[in-house]
């Protein structure tokens, strides 16, 4: 019996704006999955965006939703938690929008720890907005600002997830469908900040610049590179050059933002 993804959807959004062969919308369908099986309420429930292709895919999920300014999202969603510490509060955003102009506020939602779940759709370049290259586009790879290759290093999203101070991190890839929701599930269970890192692939601005020849070579890529946790903890250090681990990469336990700041609340009204 195939799943009623249609519960979820705002009545007439659909047919999305997604090209064929993007993997937002495989990072969508799994979000939806994670949703229903946490059981999460459409009421108490906040999706924010910013600005891109990935940031257009609240607008088609029939909950409580914000579309915020270009970087933005995990401001504003600090903000619906702050305000309303009992919601459920999901991020949702390109590698462009929460790492580049976004950079310094999914820094700083890390280091704070807040309880939201951000789940950032990694797919090398700046789709919506004109092919630019994100922080996270290839050295070497072409996007339209970087004619003749990207000069510069790459974001690793996780581990400036884990650096920066998030108690889960998680990444996943479009190819591996039936895992995205477990590792977002696992994710809006946790308490604190937890990212979700999804690679998926553009096939426009980005495949037909480096020359992919088609949305299967593109998806072949993702299977090739990933490598789960438990598997990479057997390779030695030259057989996981050029892979990317896969799972849950950490996960701690440690003080949760809005709580500390209703302590520093009762602390003030009792001096």
């Amino acid at each position: 019996m195939a799943y009623d993804y249609a519960k979820h959807i705002r009545p007439g959004k659909l047919p999305h704006i997604w090209c064929p062969g993007c993997g937002h919308g495989i990072a969508m369908k799994g979000m939806i999955r994670a949703i229903d099986a946490c059981g999460l309420e459409k009421n108490n429930t906040a999706i924010v965006s910013g600005i891109g292709c990935a940031s257009r895919l609240p607008g088609y999920m029939d909950y409580c939703t914000l579309h915020t300014a270009h970087g933005r999202a995990a401001a504003f969603a600090t903000g619906v938690k702050m305000a309303r510490p009992e919601m459920n509060v999901i991020v949702v955003g390109g590698d462009g929008d929460g790492t580049a102009i976004g950079g310094n506020h999914f820094i700083h939602a890390c280091r704070r720890n807040i309880d939201m779940t951000y789940i950032i759709l990694n797919n090398s370049i700046y789709g919506m907005t004109g092919g630019q290259f994100s922080p996270c586009t290839p050295t070497g790879a072409k996007a339209s600002t970087t004619v003749y290759g990207n000069p510069d290093p790459t974001f690793d999203i996780s581990k400036l997830a884990i650096g920066a101070g998030a108690s889960f991190v998680a990444r996943g890839t479009a190819f591996h469908a039936a895992q995205i929701d477990k590792l977002i599930a696992e994710g809006i269970k946790h308490k604190g900040l937890a990212v979700i890192e999804i690679l998926d692939d553009c096939p426009t601005t980005y495949g037909r610049r480096n020359k992919f020849r088609s949305v299967v070579d593109m998806m072949k890529r993702l299977k090739e590179i990933a490598v789960p946790v438990a598997a990479a903890a057997k390779m030695t250090a030259e057989q996981l050059e050029g892979k990317v681990l896969t799972g849950i990469l950490h996960q701690e336990n440690k003080p949760e933002y809005c709580e500390q700041y209703a302590q520093v609340i009762a602390r003030a009204k009792c001096a």
